[in-house]
C-alpha cells in the first residue's frame, strides 16, 4: 500500500495555526498535486478537520474522485498559546521557550499545546487503519507538525527529532510512505516532494513566510 502524506495548500493569513480557508496560491497549489497524482489510482481520500486540510483535499480530488474521510485526529500539532499570533510576536512573547526548542534535547510539548508524542499518539491509530483497509494508494492530506512527528514514528526515531525532518515542508508536498503487511511496518520511500512548485516560485514558502515555529 502507498500512503501519499500532503501538506495543505497555502492559508490565507500568516498568522499561527489559525483555522482558516486556503488563498488563491492555496488552490493552486492544492490543483497541481491532484493533477501530479492524478495517473496514482488513488483510492481514498483521508484528510484533517481543519479549513485549509479539507479544501486541499477538495481541490485535488477533482483528480481523483475518492471517497473523502475527515478525522480529527489528523490536524495540526497544538501550538497552544502561540496559536493566532504572528512570527514576531511569538518570537518575542516566547523567546525563552523558541531557545529551549532549538537546543532538540526533549519532545518539549509548546506551551499549553502538544509535543510530537502527543501528535503520534492521536494520528497512529488512523494509519493503521488505513493499513488494515483493502485500499492500495491513499492520499492523506494534513500538517507540517503531523508529518514530521509521524515519519519520525514510521522510522523508529525519537519523537523529539522531528524538528530536524525538514525546515520548512512546502504547501502541497508530498511525503511518500509503503505500508508492507509482512514485515508489519512503514517504509518512508520520498520526504517533502515538491517537484510540481518548482515551476512557480510565488508558491514556494520562501517567498512567503520566514520562519516555522
Amino acid at each position: 500500500m502507498n500512503i501519499y502524506l500532503i501538506r495543505h495548500g497555502r492559508q490565507c493569513s500568516k498568522l499561527c495555526s489559525v483555522n482558516v480557508s486556503l488563498s488563491e496560491e492555496g488552490r493552486r497549489q492544492s490543483a497541481l498535486v491532484g493533477k501530479r497524482l492524478e495517473d496514482g489510482n488513488i483510492d481514498a481520500v483521508y484528510s484533517s478537520s481543519l479549513i485549509r486540510a479539507v479544501e486541499t483535499a477538495r481541490e485535488a480530488n477533482h483528480f481523483w474522485n475518492a471517497p473523502h474521510i475527515i478525522r480529527p485526529e489528523l490536524k495540526e500539532i497544538s501550538f497552544g498559546e502561540m496559536e493566532g499570533l504572528s512570527d514576531h510576536e511569538i518570537a518575542v512573547r516566547f523567546a525563552g521557550f523558541k531557545k529551549e526548542q532549538e537546543k532538540l534535547e526533549t519532545d518539549l510539548p509548546y506551551p499549553g499545546g502538544e509535543c510530537a508524542g502527543d501528535v503520534i499518539r492521536r494520528a497512529m491509530p488512523v494509519f493503521e487503519e488505513i493499513a488494515e483497509s483493502s485500499y492500495e494508494n491513499v492520499a492523506v492530506v494534513t500538517h507540517g507538525g503531523v508529518i514530521r512527528a509521524m515519519v519520525t514514528a514510521f522510522l523508529h526515531m525519537e519523537p523529539k527529532d522531528y524538528r530536524i525532518l525538514g525546515n520548512s515542508l512546502e504547501n502541497s508536498s508530498i511525503t511518500e510512505v509503503r505500508w508492507k503487511k509482512e514485515p508489519g511496518r512503514f517504509f518512508v520511500e520520498r520526504f517533502n516532494d515538491y517537484a510540481h512548485l518548482e515551476p512557480y516560485p510565488e508558491l514556494l514558502r520562501a517567498g512567503w513566510i520566514d520562519m516555522e515555529n
